[in-house]
């Protein structure tokens, strides 16, 4: 492998999907400034995830909507004006 072209910064860090709570740990070097103690009582870096495979509907099968920013009613919206005229 090439020196100095993989990064420096890669250690265990958790990933949380804020729509369900589920977690999961990885290595990753993924930048956050806030921690998580995880099940082993050690403190690991959080990485907060709008949506992952336990609530995605492709993998859970379930149609489910996860709206965090409003995006769905900003469609309905739009789209609702449009069908107006």
């Amino acid at each position: 492998m090439k020196k100095g072209i993989h990064p420096e910064n890669y250690r265990f860090v958790v990933f949380k999907d804020m729509s369900n709570d589920y977690s999961f740990m990885t290595k990753s070097t993924a930048d956050t400034k806030e921690t998580i103690k995880w099940e082993d009582g050690k403190e690991y870096p959080l990485v907060k995830l709008d949506i992952s495979n336990m609530s995605h509907p492709f993998y859970t099968g379930k149609i489910k909507l996860v709206d965090t920013a409003g995006r769905v009613d900003k469609f309905r919206t739009r789209y609702a004006k449009k069908e107006a005229k």
